[in-house]
């Protein structure tokens, strides 16, 4: 019996065909050059923008670092001039009484100190050891042998033992300038009186002024040269202000005029006169003298008073007139500074004034804020 007929036989390529298709999922139409460019171009648009971006990013964390990096190199710093003292002392007169008539002290043997002169020394980088004039002599010169340059304040004695203590302090500093030291001296109010009264060999030279809590300006003599002078460092709309506008504190009732201190051949030969005031009459008086040969300064008027004198009415406390004080408080300091007196530190350190306490003296006084009074 002959078998049974087989069935034709598909083409293998059909077979495959079949087997891979389905009939729910047809085949994709082939991809056509056109639209794979077009993809490629979407993708393009998305990543520059992307790029652009992370690039800004990098950059801005990178510059942030640069900033924040601490420096590497050590500070190239100049050595200290070995010529100056950068830790000046200066030696500041006391005067007799408690600087309130009484009223806080009523000792005879007090002496005071306003404490505005301290100040106004310490803003200029130096410190202060109080001479007190009542002091026994040999204890007071071995003080003035541990400064480098004395202060004589305001007040108003101007006879007795003060004034022969001011002649002496002031003799024995000339000596250290013409030894070789240079040995700073700045006279303020009294001070300047009473240098006036003791150069020019006549006690009766001074004159009555009406100039009692007043505030005035500076007239420059013409011609002059402020060149080594306490105003030297003045900025020069400064130094033109103090002849127009009120910046100095006046607080006088004598001083000299123009006219009888150039008759003095004494007073002429050792000072020049910088600057003139007027008081309350129109009447004119020298206010500020440089010496020619020393380095001694002496203002009729009150350089610490602005910026740490609160008392008296008049007293200027613009930013111009802070300025006036500040100014010739670092011009009288760098001037100790080249003084080459080095005394021993801590016999320097046991007689500072920060051995003593300030009284306030507001409320009390006659125009200090603070004293320091010693008894």
């Amino acid at each position: 019996m002959s078998p049974p007929p087989r069935p034709p036989s598909l083409p293998s390529s059909k077979i495959t065909t079949n087997l891979t298709d389905s009939p729910s999922t047809p085949s994709p139409p082939p991809s056509t050059p056109s639209s794979l460019s077009s993809s490629s171009d979407m993708l393009n648009y998305l990543w520059i923008p992307f790029l652009i971006a992370l690039s800004r990013e990098l950059t801005s964390a990178k510059a942030q670092s640069t900033i924040l990096l601490p420096t590497v190199s050590a500070p190239s710093c100049p050595a200290p001039d070995p010529k100056l003292n950068y830790r000046p002392v200066i030696g500041i007169v006391s005067h007799p009484g408690d600087g309130a008539s009484g009223r806080l002290n009523n000792a005879t043997n007090a002496s005071y100190i306003a404490a505005s002169y301290v100040k106004f020394v310490e803003s200029a980088g130096a410190r202060v050891i109080p001479l007190i004039y009542n002091e026994p002599p040999e204890i007071l010169y071995k003080k003035l042998n541990l400064v480098n340059g004395v202060l004589f304040t305001g007040g108003w004695a101007k006879s007795g033992l003060y004034f022969q203590v001011v002649e002496a302090i002031f003799k024995k500093a000339l000596k250290k300038n013409d030894a070789g030291d240079h040995f700073p001296v700045l006279a303020i109010c009294l001070g300047f009186e009473l240098l006036t009264m003791i150069i020019s060999k006549d006690k009766n030279i001074l004159e009555e002024f009406s100039a009692a809590d007043q505030a005035s300006t500076l007239q420059f003599m013409n011609n002059i040269n402020i060149e080594g002078t306490a105003f030297q460092r003045f900025p020069p709309d400064l130094l033109k202000k103090l002849s127009i506008d009120c910046l100095v504190m006046q607080n006088h009732h004598y001083g000299i005029s123009p006219e009888k201190f150039q008759e003095n051949v004494d007073l002429c030969s050792f000072f020049e006169v910088l600057t003139t005031s007027a008081d309350e009459n129109n009447e004119v008086y020298v206010s500020s003298v440089q010496a020619h040969s020393y380095p001694v300064t002496a203002f009729q008027w009150h350089p610490e008073k602005n910026a740490f004198e609160w008392g008296l009415s008049m007293i200027p406390h613009s930013e111009d007139a802070v300025q006036v004080t500040q100014h010739v408080a670092n011009f009288f300091v760098s001037e100790a500074r080249k003084s080459l007196n080095r005394p021993p530190v801590r016999t320097v350190l046991d007689n500072l004034i920060y051995n003593y306490s300030p009284t306030y003296c507001g409320k009390a006084g006659k125009g200090y804020d603070e004293v320091y009074i010693f008894t």
